[in-house]
């Protein structure tokens, strides 16, 4: 990843004097987030391992009638390990050592939830457009290897893992979904939520191996809190968002693979307007790395052949229902964020600025509900 920019934050470090640095930060971030106090022996590992490190609090304000509800969630971004001519089983349990030993760091810090990137068991290869060898990572949500792995993670740490993965459909004509598999911290699947949104735009050929999903807007009631996954390309539907909100989501995960050249502007912005406009904690991850395939294809965009989809610029995030925010991971290293957030805020947000009151759906329903027949009239009012 030579010639990368390591991350923004390494910049405003590095070029903003001291008494500047944390004006700019409270207005690129909002509120300062304090630095939790982590084990010295997971610092070490991560920095054995090779793996960024970093840790961020959200506090509520004290309530008399409600106790704190303090939650430690986790998100992983990483590269692909092994390169994309290996065999499958190769990539997959290098991948699945990978992420066993960060998953292990994340533990020793007290880590409840924790959600890995999309399709993370394996190399982004749908720009491909080639069905073999891809398809022989899609696996089984109940017993696949990859699932089966996490279930004993989950149950060893006491903790909820979301693990998105190639799902093969067994029980519907052998299938292939885009799905996060939620794995309760008893080390049981706690349930699945497809992908809603399929990209067609440049390198994203997805909708070649599965089509939009048909699991709704699932929320899953965990131990420590209510949580949603909004897929990858989903952030850019700001519906989709929203009714993970209205079935109840306190944090909304968003594990993504984009790369710079095409979203990267609008990655800080969209999982942060999310939690602003719903009033509910949001995580973006992404991937990490620039993943070379054997065989070279094209964009449809009248440029040359390529091996590569681009660099995935990682700079994972939290943020908060009040707007506040984490700075982002590297864009170039794998890393694991922790956010320590009480669950509080997100009722005291709803009642300072009042978004889903005020929210009408009532309305949006009845237009919505027009929009949608085939004799539709726009309602555009012009000048006689």
């Amino acid at each position: 990843m030579a010639g990368e920019l390591e991350s923004i934050e390494k910049l405003l470090e590095n070029y903003i004097p001291s008494p500047e640095l944390a004006e700019v930060r409270r207005i690129l971030y909002g509120k300062e987030l304090r630095k939790l106090s982590l084990p010295q022996s997971a610092l070490d590992v991560a920095k054995q391992r090779e793996f960024q490190l970093e840790s961020y609090g959200f506090d509520a304000a004290k309530e008399t009638t409600r106790t704190a509800r303090i939650v430690r969630v986790g998100a992983i971004q990483n590269k692909i390990v092994e390169p994309t001519t290996a065999p499958i089983t190769v990539q997959r349990e290098a991948l699945e050592k990978r992420i066993s030993e960060i998953i292990e760091v994340a533990a020793e810090c007290g880590v409840n939830i924790i959600c890995l990137q999309e399709a993370w068991n394996m190399p982004f290869a749908f720009c491909t457009r080639e069905k073999q060898p891809w398809c022989e990572f899609a696996e089984s949500i109940e017993n696949g290897p990859t699932t089966s792995l996490m279930k004993k993670l989950a149950k060893k740490y006491n903790m909820v893992i979301i693990s998105p993965i190639l799902e093969r459909d067994e029980q519907h004509g052998d299938v292939l979904a885009n799905t996060a598999v939620v794995i309760s911290n008893t080390g049981e699947v706690l349930g699945k939520s497809r992908k809603n949104h399929i990209p067609r735009v440049g390198d994203f050929n997805e909708s070649t191996y599965y089509m939009e999903g048909d699991t709704g807007h699932p929320v899953f009631q965990t131990q420590f809190g209510r949580i949603a996954i909004n897929i990858c390309y989903g952030r850019h539907h700001p519906p989709n968002w929203m009714m993970y909100g209205i079935n109840g989501a306190e944090i909304v995960f968003n594990p993504s693979a984009t790369v710079g050249a095409l979203s990267e502007p609008l990655w800080s912005i969209e999982a942060r307007n999310a939690a602003i406009a719903n009033s509910y904690f949001t995580c973006g991850i992404n991937r990490v790395g620039t993943e070379e395939f054997p065989n070279e294809f094209t964009s449809a965009d009248g440029k040359p052949a390529h091996k590569d989809f681009g660099h995935f610029y990682g700079s994972s995030y939290f943020a908060g229902p009040d707007g506040s925010r984490t700075p982002g991971l590297s864009r170039t290293q794998d890393g694991l964020i922790i956010a320590e957030m009480d669950l509080n805020l997100c009722r005291q947000v709803k009642d300072k600025w009042g978004f889903r009151m005020t929210q009408r759906l009532d309305m949006y329903a009845k237009e919505l509900t027009e929009a949608v027949k085939p004799d539709y009239q726009p309602n555009i009012i012009k000048e006689n």
